[in-house]
C-alpha cells in the first residue's frame, strides 16, 4: 500500500526548475546528507506528475568487495545483519532491534566495512557508508517528505548540504491516502515570488 500523490505545477516558473522530494533519517543526531529520492523534471506550468509514496521500505547492503545484496522488506523494529556464510556475504534478518522505531543494519562480518541502504519504490531513500565490523547503521523516518526546487540534482544520489539547507518545506503524510502537491510561486524578474508547496484535495485513510 502507498499514498497516491499528484504533483501539480501551478507556478510561474520560467527556468525548467527541477523539484526534488526526499526524506531525512531522524535516527542520527547530526545532519547527515539526504538522498534525492525523486526528481521531477520538465513538468511545466499546468502539468502534473502522479506518483506513489509507499509505506513499505526495503533494506540492502554492499560490501567492500563491490557486492550488493538483494533488497529485503524492512519494518520498524527489525534488525538485519551482514554475515559471512560458507557461500559469501549475505544480508539476513536477525530478529528484533534495540529500538521499535528504527530499522537497524549490523555489520557482523569479521572484516571489511559495509554500506547500508534503504529503498522505497525501488529508489534509493537513504544510505549509511563505511560501517565497520560490529557497528550498526540505524534508519528512522517520520511520515513526512521534504520538497523543494533545485538544480543539477541526480535522483538516487546524495545531495550536498547547501541544497538541503535551502529546502525547508516539510509535508506531513500522516493518515493521508491521497493528495495533490501544488507548487506555486516563481516567475521572471523582480515580480518573482519564492516557490511554495502545499497539499490540496487531501483524502484521509
Amino acid at each position: 500500500m502507498g499514498i497516491q500523490l499528484n504533483f501539480i505545477n501551478k507556478s510561474n516558473d520560467t527556468n525548467n526548475s527541477e523539484v526534488v522530494i526526499f526524506q531525512k533519517n531522524v535516527a542520527t543526531n547530526f545532519d547527515e546528507l539526504a538522498v534525492a529520492w525523486l526528481v521531477i523534471k520538465y513538468c511545466g506550468p499546468g502539468d502534473n506528475h502522479p506518483f506513489t509514496f509507499p509505506m513499505s521500505m526495503q533494506v540492502g547492503a554492499s560490501d567492500s568487495y563491490g557486492n550488493y545484496t538483494p533488497q529485503l522488506e524492512a519494518q520498524n523494529g527489525q534488525l538485519f545483519q551482514m554475515t559471512l556464510t560458507t557461500s559469501g556475504d549475505r544480508l539476513v534478518s536477525a530478529g528484533t532491534g534495540s529500538s521499535p522505531n528504527e530499522v537497524q543494519v549490523l555489520n557482523a562480518l569479521p572484516k571489511g566495512a559495509i554500506n547500508a541502504s534503504c529503498y522505497k519504490d525501488g529508489k534509493l531513500l537513504a544510505i549509511k557508508t563505511s560501517i565497520a565490523p560490529q557497528q550498526k547503521a540505524v534508519f528512522q523516518f517520520k511520515p513526512t517528505i521534504w520538497i523543494g526546487v533545485a538544480s543539477q540534482i541526480v535522483q538516487g544520489q546524495v545531495m550536498n548540504s547547501a541544497i538541503i539547507s535551502n529546502i525547508n518545506t516539510q509535508l506531513s503524510l500522516l493518515g493521508i491516502a491521497s493528495a495533490d502537491i501544488v507548487m506555486t510561486g516563481g516567475g521572471p524578474g523582480g515580480n518573482a515570488t519564492p516557490f511554495a508547496f502545499h497539499l490540496e484535495n487531501i483524502v484521509m485513510c
